[in-house]
């Protein structure tokens, strides 16, 4: 029993310890990427999301939280989380492929000003990397929200757009950061758009 309260024990050790690394490293460009979120949601432009495995649930919780509140009583906010819809995303799937299913979303109901919110833990995700490329014939931003060395959307981020990496390989650990990521994205949105919460001086 002692090993097993000790691996749980250093679960939540390295869980801490990587949310306070990441602290240390990214603060300055989380609040960057919401700046932009809060920018183009001013504007009347939406936000669209998208992931795989556990990355496409933090896509989905992020829609959630925008389309119905956080915290406290607001309108909801324009997002779509691309992987949200099951018979569209097979469909492409099977008479295209799966590299294809956010990308040809992209391509559908992006606009020129909207922002597309990448999160892969690797960076290496095919169907990431062409949405991201699809996002960009649209003329809309991109924040990635990666972990490892970056991967290869590295390849495909334009100067303008912002990455958000996790200094970290343990694909658990990325996905505890960007969930923490996405609640500090979501409150910062509330707070600049509707003066949520006591100001932090």
């Amino acid at each position: 029993m002692n090993n097993i309260t000790e691996r749980i024990r250093m679960n939540f050790t390295d869980s801490i310890q990587t949310k306070i690394n990441s602290a240390d490293a990214l603060i300055n460009i989380i609040a960057e990427a919401s700046e932009e979120m809060v920018q183009a949601l001013l504007e009347g432009h939406k936000i669209l999301s998208c992931g795989n495995g556990g990355s496409a649930c933090e896509a989905l919780h992020f829609s959630s939280q925008m389309l119905n509140r956080f915290k406290q009583e607001r309108p909801g906010l324009p997002a779509i989380a691309l992987n949200a819809d099951i018979p569209t995303m097979t469909a492409i799937a099977n008479d295209y492929h799966f590299t294809d299913v956010f990308a040809k979303q992209v391509r559908a109901i992006g606009q020129q000003g909207d922002l597309l919110l990448a999160i892969t833990t690797s960076g290496n995700s095919s169907n990431i990397v062409n949405a991201i490329k699809a996002a960009h014939d649209k003329n809309m931003g991109v924040i990635a929200l990666t972990g490892q060395d970056g991967g290869k959307i590295l390849d495909h981020l334009y100067e303008k757009d912002i990455e958000i990496r996790i200094p970290s390989y343990d694909t658990a650990r990325i996905q505890e950061a960007h969930l923490l990521i996405i609640h500090c994205m979501c409150d910062i949105i509330d707070y600049r758009l509707f003066g949520h919460g006591d100001a932090i001086t």
